[in-house]
């Protein structure tokens, strides 16, 4: 049946765990409600339309890890019933819906300004070489952070017409530094697996200071989310948020590394 067949192209995208997507789609929500004018709501519109990307990206994101990694998710007892790897989806079919993904989000970006054209084509780099990266260094989690946080640049460009340096550049860190905690903790549950395949990841590289390093990072994000609202005239509210912010950090880092076992490799 027609459903059917689409369940495995769904199963492709990650439709059926949306997480990926909403960590995709925050940043951009930061910067387009950060790029509103003081006390007014963020542009819906806008808000909408990188909904949309964020979907269409983070599908065409997991096809390209899929197609790199089929060989490797085989052999991980998580990823093995991925659609590639179990044989529901050729390579040639993943490269043609890799394709039609694209395609519509290009007319997603097209929709932009002319720098944010250019500034979303570049993100494509990115895309394609961060699912390589775990072969060559124990941090492919920063990568994914400079991918995964493009949107903090791309939302304030979208509204403004071009990035402030003073806003753009500490909020994508505070991104990358939040994708290298949650990214981390999510890479313990494969790192014995990785360690056999010969695979690398900040969870490998951490090991038992795994506590030590997300609470640097932590901090390093509050701090620079600290920056972005003094550099944006931000009031009271937005540092509220900031600390509560900080309170659900500490309280994850705390719990997440107790339940992380220390593998010795």
């Amino acid at each position: 049946s027609a459903p059917g067949a689409l369940q495995p192209y769904l199963r492709l995208m990650r439709l059926d765990k949306p997480i990926g997507t909403w960590l995709l789609y925050l940043p951009c929500t930061w910067s387009i409600s950060l790029a509103a004018e003081p006390g007014c709501f963020p542009d819906w519109s806008m808000l909408a339309l990188f909904g949309t990307g964020a979907v269409l990206m983070r599908g065409a994101g997991c096809t390209v890890n899929d197609m790199w990694d089929q060989k490797y998710d085989k052999k991980v007892t998580r990823t093995a019933n991925r659609p590639i790897a179990a044989g529901d989806i050729s390579t040639l079919q993943s490269l043609v819906f890799l394709g039609g993904q694209l395609t519509l989000a290009l007319g997603v970006l097209l929709c932009l300004n002319h720098y944010s054209i250019a500034l979303g084509a570049a993100s494509l780099l990115l895309v394609t070489i961060y699912p390589l990266m775990k072969r060559v260094t124990y941090w492919p989690q920063l990568v994914l952070g400079l991918t995964f946080n493009w949107g903090a640049l791309l939302g304030w460009s979208a509204v403004k017409g071009s990035c402030d340096p003073y806003v753009c550049l500490p909020l994508y860190f505070s991104g990358i530094m939040w994708t290298l905690v949650y990214d981390t903790i999510y890479a313990h549950q494969d790192k014995r697996d990785d360690a056999l395949l010969g695979l690398k990841s900040t969870a490998l590289r951490f090991r038992d200071n795994t506590k030590q390093w997300l609470s640097g990072f932590s901090l390093a994000m509050l701090g620079a989310l600290g920056l972005v609202g003094v550099n944006c005239d931000q009031t009271l509210p937005y540092y509220a948020t900031l600390a509560a912010m900080g309170a659900h950090l500490t309280h994850q880092v705390r719990v997440c590394t107790s339940l992380v076992p220390v593998l010795a490799v």
